[in-house]
């Protein structure tokens, strides 16, 4: 069975973008796919690199999870606006 991961990398749960991850999710339903959206908003994750490069940080267990999850799906979407030219800062630091 196919796997598909639609990641949401608008900050706000109630906006225009969330509601297109759902109705995309909606319509995968409908076929013999497994399908989870993740909210990076609901995710608990640090962007800053305390040592930078010269020492690994082990991840978060969100991002752990969110990990996991990517390494497994066959297909993955991600949802975001476009803010002057760019993504949200949420999805650049996940």
């Amino acid at each position: 069975m196919k796997r598909i991961l639609i990641i949401n990398g608008h900050p706000d749960k109630e906006s225009f973008c969330t509601s297109l991850a759902e109705k995309y999710k909606t319509g995968v339903d409908k076929s013999e796919t497994e399908c989870e959206i993740i909210n990076l908003t609901d995710l608990e994750f640090s962007p800053v690199l305390k040592y930078g490069y010269r020492k690994r940080t082990d991840l978060e267990p969100d991002l752990q999870k969110v990990w996991d999850l990517i390494t497994k799906a066959d297909h993955l979407v991600f949802v975001y606006p476009n803010w002057w030219g760019t993504y949200p800062a949420l999805l650049k630091d996940f």
